[in-house]
């Protein structure tokens, strides 16, 4: 008994040793438990404008590139606002000194971009490099060597191997090392820069022990891990940047799987907008052709999936507490896009916060088929045109209710503010089933019958088309400018249009993009009669109700309204429209036949 005591206790010793071991080595170090809570707080106020289609490049990262496909862009009509420059554009990493053989005369272009109406995003780490993998001074050693000597460096300089290159990290809790640092950047404050995309370096920051490498490191305020450098580095950043911009913003990781990292890359405060990445132009991991590589790639770990994996983490974000997620549309890296995985994705990512299109491979859509620039474009613009929805989603998240998106039962399925479930395509194939919620539902592009649920439905869905349900009873606001949606078109421009579902009583509280305030609608509906009733913040508006049948009469503010001057139905598409610039109260009363 004696023995088996003994043995008990050695076991039970070196458990406990090996836990202390794991907690010290991974737990605490790496996951930050548990102590993240003031990690998982307040998101911040994503500025309307990051909302809107962003595109980049990475085959030949220079100006005349860019230029050439934000003209091709504006003559095709897909919507653009915000242009990613990703690496390399600067002379050495981090340097914040442009490559001015890749980008001639930079601030002057950067503030013509500025006069266009683009927002530019420009990619950073936190590295300082003796090594650069492909920028145009490759060596700088003496660099890296001047910036160690100046001790604002981490434990005194220690390098590590990156995708990149090799260097070590500044030292963000070193007021000598943040003034070096932030003064060259003060140039691309001053020529209007609008974020920066935080790539994931952080994640490499560690120590030695010998031969073993391990997740603490010295700094200036004395010894840290990893997992402290990752908030430091993607806070001090964003701060910076909002001490320059009021509605500056970093582009960042949330999370890369349930084993690295599993708390999330950035704290939430310090996660404006976020993407997941890097996978392949593929549907699935390892379905690649043999061809789908690109020389220039810079990966890690060659990349990470497929249109599957990026969904996976898009949602795994999303439950964690991340507001405005996406990917890189079609995938980061491979030589050649196909054609329906590009549109696929594209379709994913207009039912994301963040509509990213950008990468290797060939993203001048009038260079592909026709097909593709066709459907991308309108699925851009339906992205464009949901913002009003969105931004009242992201308001909502920053004031601590639940994300934009929302994972629900379904495979990879999840519901898109309250109105839409999408049930993403994540094989080469049209068929799908989708797992309808409780509730009535339509089909967002044949709206003209109810489904009820909950049910299990499977069907095809055209390339033209996506699994996107709406709820009955929804109001959606969106700005429509375009006809590709079906929404309206260009004479809706100037006007907020609302897409309204009639069923019983519902409320949307609309947060203006602009920052004008609110604007509260209210709905009520009972057999022949239906009350519309708008409070807060008076904008010109377009209401586009569904009704089966022609209305009697419409009423505003107890004035009848004049139909085919204030008001239409259209019989095949069974809505009425309601047009109105000016308003008292905003009361809308409208009869139908018993």
């Amino acid at each position: 008994m004696k023995r088996l005591l003994r043995t008990l206790k050695i076991i039970l010793t070196a458990l406990g040793i090996l836990f202390l071991i794991f907690y010290f080595y991974i737990i605490y170090p790496l996951w930050g438990i548990p102590f993240n809570a003031q990690r998982h707080t307040q998101v911040p106020l994503t500025p309307a404008w990051a909302l809107e289609c962003w595109l980049w490049e990475d085959d030949e990262n220079s100006a005349t590139r860019v230029d050439e496909l934000l003209d091709g862009y504006a003559r095709h009509d897909i919507p653009v606002r915000t242009i990613l420059l990703d690496s390399p554009w600067s002379s050495r990493y981090n340097d914040f000194i442009f490559d001015e053989q890749r980008y001639p005369n930079p601030i002057e272009w950067l503030r013509k971009l500025d006069k266009q109406g683009y927002r530019v995003v420009l990619w950073m780490t936190c590295m300082v490099n003796s090594y650069n993998k492909d920028t145009a001074i490759r060596n700088s050693q003496e660099w890296f060597q001047a910036a160690r000597n100046k001790n604002i460096l981490v434990g005194n300089g220690f390098q590590v191997s990156w995708w990149k290159g090799r260097g070590g990290f500044i030292d963000y809790t070193n007021p000598e090392a943040m003034n070096w640092w932030q003064q060259p950047q003060q140039k691309l404050f001053d020529a209007g820069i609008d974020g920066w995309k935080l790539d994931g370096t952080a994640t490499f920051f560690r120590g030695k022990l010998g031969f073993l490498p391990v997740p603490y490191q010295r700094t200036h305020q004395g010894w840290m891990t990893t997992r402290h450098y990752m908030d430091y580095y993607y806070r001090e950043e964003y701060r910076h940047g909002l001490r320059h911009n009021p509605e500056f913003v970093t582009l960042v990781r949330p999370i890369d799987s349930p084993y690295i990292h599993p708390e999330g890359y950035a704290p939430f405060d310090a996660a404006p907008v976020t993407w997941v990445g890097d996978q392949r132009h593929t549907w699935e991991a390892g379905d690649g052709s043999a061809d789908d590589t690109s020389a220039t790639d810079d990966l890690i770990m060659y990349g990470a999936g497929g249109i599957t994996a990026a969904i996976e983490k898009i949602l795994m974000s999303a439950k964690l507490g991340y507001c405005v997620i996406g990917s890189d549309i079609a995938g980061f890296s491979g030589a050649t896009i196909p054609p329906r995985l590009y549109i696929r994705w594209a379709q994913l990512s207009a039912f994301c916060g963040l509509f990213l299109n950008g990468g290797h491979g060939e993203r001048a859509l009038w260079k592909r088929s026709r097909t593709e620039l066709e459907i991308i474009r309108k699925f851009a613009w339906l992205h464009t045109e949901l913002i009003p929805y969105m931004y009242s989603y992201v308001v909502r998240c920053h004031q601590g209710e639940p994300p934009l998106q929302r994972p629900v039962k379904g495979r990879y399925h999840f519901m898109f503010g309250e109105d839409f479930l999408v049930a993403p395509i994540f094989r080469d194939s049209y068929t799908r089933t989708v797992t309808l919620p409780p509730g009535k539902w339509r089909y967002l592009f044949d709206d003209h019958f109810l489904i009820d649920g909950p049910q299990q439905l499977t069907r095809d869905f055209p390339l033209t088309e996506y699994p996107v349900f709406i709820r009955e009873g929804a109001i959606i606001p969106v700005n429509v400018r375009r006809h590709y949606t079906g929404w309206g078109d260009s004479t809706a421009t100037g006007y907020l249009t609302w897409l309204i579902y009639p069923a019983e009583q519902n409320k949307f509280n609309l947060y203006h993009p602009d920052k004008s305030g609110q604007t509260t609608v209210q709905t009520f509906y009972k057999k022949n009669k239906l009350i519309i009733e708008f409070s807060g913040i008076k904008k010109p508006h377009i209401l586009r109700i569904y009704s089966s049948s022609q209305p009697l009469s419409v009423m505003l503010d107890e004035s009848l309204l004049n139909q085919a001057q204030d008001w239409w139905y259209d019989v095949s598409d069974q809505r009425l429209r309601i047009k109105t610039e000016d308003y008292q109260q905003g009361r809308y009363v409208i009869f139908w036949r018993d």
